[in-house]
């Protein structure tokens, strides 16, 4: 396995994320918690989670999972590094949700109780709240932290500027702020790299790459029936023809599809990792394979040609 440290911190993490979307709703409890035994023998030990996976309201089924594996103990809570994340609402109550203090603290305790751990490494905002003044929304962080609940703090889903909002806003109360930015990141899609990769490189932000596969699409849809089953006609019909020159110059490099996309990711700069999420120890392994995938400026190149990225802004739409 390959380590960094995550954005400006001293925390270490591996350069692959283990998700943990699929565990509840695609995934058994027995198959997810041998997916983290196996992630562990790998050396995987940064996991993602967040307090509305599983997707039923208030129960918090995916940190659920975790919490009964942690509880196997052996050295499975000390050798994580857990992120799980505030923001969705979790009830029909007007308070529980977003990022007021009174959510940020019941959210936790709540996560806390779920996971059976005292801690959180990186508690991460799922969404900008628009509504919450950035100073309530430190004060809430800064008393987990000063209350051993959380050590770091991270977001997802944010715009350049909110990481600009949120990271002076910390500044000005003398605290660390943000570590990490988890944004929608693949071949297909490439819109951080305008201003939110700018933005958290200036800032000393980690960016882990969520849906690093466009929900499977880079896996090699077009050669399995089962997976193009997954996609409205139309929606796969709009990257047909980007999909067929993808496979085809995975054909001619030998690279399998989910692969590529993932060592593509790991080639970029300013990306820490890639979040994947696994349904299957076969997955898994899979995944981590692409570490050992060395791109050349010749296929860069020609990922580029097929799936146009875009420049720092403002270059990108002015000169």
């Amino acid at each position: 396995m390959k380590y960094c440290q995550l954005g400006r911190s001293g925390l270490t993490v591996s350069r692959l994320c283990l998700g943990t979307l699929n565990f509840g709703p695609e995934t058994s409890e027995e198959d997810s918690h041998t997916i983290m035994d196996r992630a562990h023998q790998l050396g995987l030990n940064h996991f993602d989670s967040s307090n509305v996976y599983g997707w039923k309201r208030g129960d918090g089924w995916t940190e659920q999972i975790i919490g009964r594996w942690f509880a196997q103990g052996r050295g499975r809570r000390e050798r994580t590094v857990l992120g799980t994340k505030v923001y969705e609402p979790t009830s029909d109550w007007p308070n529980d949700g977003r990022l007021s203090a009174r959510h940020i603290r019941q959210a936790c305790d709540d996560s806390l109780r779920r996971l059976k751990t005292d801690y959180i490494d990186i508690y991460q905002m799922h969404h900008v709240d628009r509504n919450t003044p950035w100073d309530e929304i430190w004060e809430a962080m800064d008393v987990l932290r000063t209350q051993g609940k959380i050590l770091y703090v991270g977001s997802s889903n944010f715009a350049g500027w909110h990481l600009a909002q949120a990271q002076d806003a910390a500044t000005a109360r003398s605290m660390l702020g943000l570590i990490s930015e988890q944004s929608i990141y693949n071949l297909a899609t490439r819109d951080i790299e305008r201003e939110v990769i700018p933005a958290a490189q200036a800032y000393g932000i980690g960016v882990l790459a969520w849906s690093p596969l466009h929900r499977g699409m880079l896996a090699g849809v077009l050669r399995s029936e089962v997976a193009a089953t997954r996609y409205k006609p139309e929606h796969l019909a709009k990257h047909r023809a980007q999909l067929e020159q993808y496979e085809a110059l995975c054909d001619e490099i030998g690279a399998e599809p989910a692969q590529l996309a993932l060592a593509w990711l790991l080639s970029r700069p300013g990306l820490t990792s890639p979040v994947i999420g696994p349904q299957s120890v076969k997955d898994l392994d899979s995944a981590v394979a692409a570490l050992d995938i060395h791109l050349d400026d010749a296929v860069l190149t020609r990922l580029d040609e097929i799936f146009p990225g875009y420049l720092p802004a403002p270059e990108d739409y002015a000169w």
